[in-house]
């Protein structure tokens, strides 16, 4: 393998237009481009049995709450307005016969180390609706000590009371959808600003002992690079624990809302690089430490300690530390369930799970079973998406495989591998592969390297930077 490092300045402005090209997110191995339908509800119990004998043993849950008061034009997830309060009520009734179904396949001895509630806008729904499904998770199960509970929340839809009820449920992580501190950005892509002013939020929840990351996206219309750098300063001010940085995906294709964006213009590509590249340095320089491409933690967040110690993990609700991470047990519309060796997808129509959990208790739609295979090459592209290094002499050893033997499986060229060394991106030390810090921009082209499914199927991806 080459082991050179060049010792010459790289223009990242340059490197970034010359490696942008369309790749998976890898948010799992394989994405879920490979799922297929015809999975039957008694497949997935059988998988849910066996996974009590697999590793880990703890459990992650996922609530997927689809509903938004207004629905946001930028916006990517599955989510829609409630047609009703009832129907709130009665899909939250659903999620509770999905979760009381599922878990009675499950070893009650085992451990809850991690619970998300995304969507969507769970705090926009009656907290009382949550109240009981918190209730139901800890009557069924136990905690670990270092349990991670979290939920996705739009500041406009959060008063002083619901803090207070919210830490009474046991979260202890709240992840504020702010996007912009720009009210005119906000009234472009149609979301209200925050009910209170974001300082005081902050301020509420951190009394309160609740962890507080900010979620931002860059590339909306009315930004600038000089506007996104204010939103990030006014950010750090507030010291939240983590930073995201989102991409503003334009894909009207597939979110025919997206279209009314066209008429504000969007910013070009120099100047949405403008913002990302000013925003990463801000935040460096405040002290913020750079998780994978768009995350940035707190030196003493369990993200930025887990990276330092090759730890870092990434399921489909996002970072965390191998010690959080459980197998995912996800319920409500689209959900994703990943088991070890295993992916089960809820449908994504929201009449149409609940009619199937109203039916009888599960809304399987796509699953997909890994390979051998699979597995390797998971393996080594989540060490590299999440730890930026990856020992494939080590990963040979796991596998009982020879080197030539991994080689093979993974379908690697180590020649594919030059570009990024000689751009100061990549350095290799015999089988050791470390992503330089410039090279975390291009995590999911290196990745793409030993993903020998790529060209396996044609997909639209988004483009890898």
């Amino acid at each position: 393998m080459n082991k050179t490092k060049p010792k010459m300045q790289t223009d990242i402005h340059n490197l970034i237009r010359k490696y942008d090209k369309a790749g998976p997110r890898y948010t799992s191995y394989p994405p879920a481009t490979f799922f297929s339908t015809g999975i039957t509800a008694e497949s997935f119990v059988e998988q849910l049995i066996e996974s009590n004998q697999r590793e880990p043993e703890n459990i992650s849950l996922y609530f997927h709450i689809p509903f938004c008061p207004q629905l946001c034009h930028f916006c990517g997830c599955n989510s829609c307005r409630a047609k009703s309060d009832a129907e709130i009520e009665r899909y939250m009734g659903l999620i509770m016969k999905e979760f009381e179904h599922v878990t009675r396949y499950l070893d009650k001895n085992r451990k809850i180390s991690q619970v998300h509630w995304g969507g969507g806008t769970p705090n926009s729904i009656p907290l009382v609706l949550i109240e009981r499904v918190m209730n139901k998770i800890t009557s069924t199960f136990g905690f670990t000590d270092s349990v991670e509970i979290a939920m996705e929340c739009n500041p406009a839809y959060l008063e002083k009371e619901d803090v207070n009820a919210i830490a009474a449920f046991g979260f202890n992580r709240i992840s504020l959808g702010i996007q912009d501190f720009d009210h005119n950005v906000l009234k472009i892509i149609h979301r209200k600003p925050s009910l209170l002013p974001e300082e005081e939020l902050v301020g509420e929840l951190m009394v309160r002992g609740l962890n507080v990351n900010f979620d931002f996206v860059y590339g909306l219309p009315g930004q600038s690079t000089q506007s996104f750098m204010s939103t990030i300063e006014r950010a750090v001010r507030m010291e939240p624990d983590r930073i995201v940085t989102f991409s503003y995906a334009h894909v009207p294709w597939i979110k025919k809302a997206q279209t009314v964006l066209e008429q504000h213009g969007l910013p070009d590509a120099d100047n949405k690089l403008n913002m990302f590249m000013s925003a990463n340095e801000l935040l460096i320089a405040e002290g913020y430490l750079p998780i994978g491409l768009d995350h940035f933690a707190k030196p003493g967040d369990e993200l930025a300690v887990a990276l330092k110690n090759r730890q870092l993990h990434r399921n489909f609700m996002g970072y965390c530390s191998r010690g959080t991470t459980g197998q995912v047990y996800a319920f409500g519309a689209s959900a994703i369930s990943q088991l070890e060796g295993f992916y089960c997808q809820n449908s994504k129509d929201i009449g149409t799970y609940m009619q199937s959990v109203s039916d009888c208790g599960l809304a399987t739609e796509k699953s997909y079973t890994l390979t051998a295979t699979d597995k390797i090459c998971k393996t080594v592209i989540e060490e590299i998406m999440c730890n930026n290094y990856v020992d494939l002499k080590q990963v040979a050893v796991n596998n009982n495989l020879t080197p030539e033997q991994l080689t093979a499986i993974l379908g690697y060229k180590p020649e594919l591998l030059n570009p990024f060394i000689t751009d100061g991106l990549l350095e290799i030390h015999a089988d050791t592969l470390r992503v330089l810090p410039e090279g975390r921009f291009f995590l999911r082209n290196i990745a793409m390297i030993f993903d020998p499914l790529l060209n396996t199927q044609s997909s639209n991806y988004s483009a890898t930077i």
